[in-house]
């Protein structure tokens, strides 16, 4: 006898929960959750973002002496930031993989077909039909397809979607966070053997507290991201989610391990594109879909 996963993915094979239109609609609309406590987060990570630009750009590198330093620094800081807050904005306004809302009618139930003895899970906070490895976010209020986690930071759930941009935000900003840390180092160490005066246009006392603060942000985002970034390889590269692995559920489904999963993830092999978080973005059509099909936002 087939164990009640099997059957769910017999099932899923026989009659697809999201048709072929339904998958580019929900690809392509723009998806944002109103909770309070994400937004506050997601306007708290642009800012400190920003506030990590304006210490770096303004008070260590345009009032060095050395050009190329500046330039070169400088160029590498604001490309990674600009990457680091794409990323997060692809991640907050992609469809995680929600599943459709009350799709579980007795019409949509006789149209799947099902054969005696298969098996089908119904959501009862949000009458959907619950395909495997789905799991209800109580924020979001949507069954979301391999659900890793909520994270208020940007806003949204982690799931078979979005998880590619979410690996790239955490990526990219533990990169310009260690590079805050390197630069403001170095500055320390310049700044010591010269006139304070010398180093930065603002008054000594200004600038120390200013770069005090941005070692404490960096260090901070530095710790948490790298600890995210590794979580999120590890789980790509086990095929177990979070919620999974906290659930310690026993995979009824063909695992894809290692460079299987992280193909599945970032979308073919291994390739530049993979570390783009503007691949796959059409702005245009986003734009006029969004206005024929309506943004979907969640309360």
């Amino acid at each position: 006898m087939q164990s009640s996963g099997h059957r769910l993915r017999d099932v899923e094979q026989h009659q697809p929960l999201l048709s072929g239109g339904e998958e580019e609609v929900a690809a392509s609309r723009v998806w944002f959750i109103q909770d309070s406590c994400g937004m506050v987060c997601a306007f708290m990570t642009w800012f400190l973002v920003l506030y990590a630009e304006f210490v770096v750009n303004f008070v260590m590198l345009l009032p060095s002496k050395s050009f190329w330093y500046s330039l070169i620094n400088g160029v590498a800081f604001n490309f990674l930031a600009v990457l680091a807050l794409t990323s997060h904005l692809r991640t907050m306004l992609t469809d995680p993989g929600a599943v459709p809302k009350g799709n579980a009618t007795k019409e949509y139930m006789e149209s799947l077909q099902l054969k005696p003895g298969e098996v089908i899970y119904k959501c009862p906070k949000c009458c959907s039909i619950k395909p495997e490895r789905a799991h209800h976010c109580s924020i979001c209020k949507r069954c979301i397809r391999k659900m890793d986690h909520h994270c208020p930071w940007v806003n949204n759930c982690v799931g078979e979607n979005n998880q590619r941009f979410f690996v790239l935000f955490t990526m990219y900003i533990a990169s310009i966070s260690l590079h805050a840390l390197c630069l403001s180092g170095f500055h320390f160490f310049t700044c010591v053997k010269v006139q304070w005066n010398e180093c930065s246009d603002f008054s000594p006392p200004v600038a120390v507290m200013l770069m005090i603060f941005l070692c404490l942000e960096a260090l901070l985002f530095l710790t948490f991201t790298a600890v995210m970034f590794g979580t999120q390889i590890h789980s790509i590269c086990n095929d177990e989610t979070e919620i999974e692995r906290l659930k310690n559920e026993k995979p009824t489904w063909e695992r894809r391990v290692r460079w299987e999963g992280m193909k599945a993830v970032f979308g073919g092999p291994p390739s530049l594109l993979w570390f783009n978080p503007f691949a796959g973005l059409r702005l245009r059509v986003l734009m006029v879909r969004a206005r024929k099909n309506g943004a979907e936002f969640s309360v």
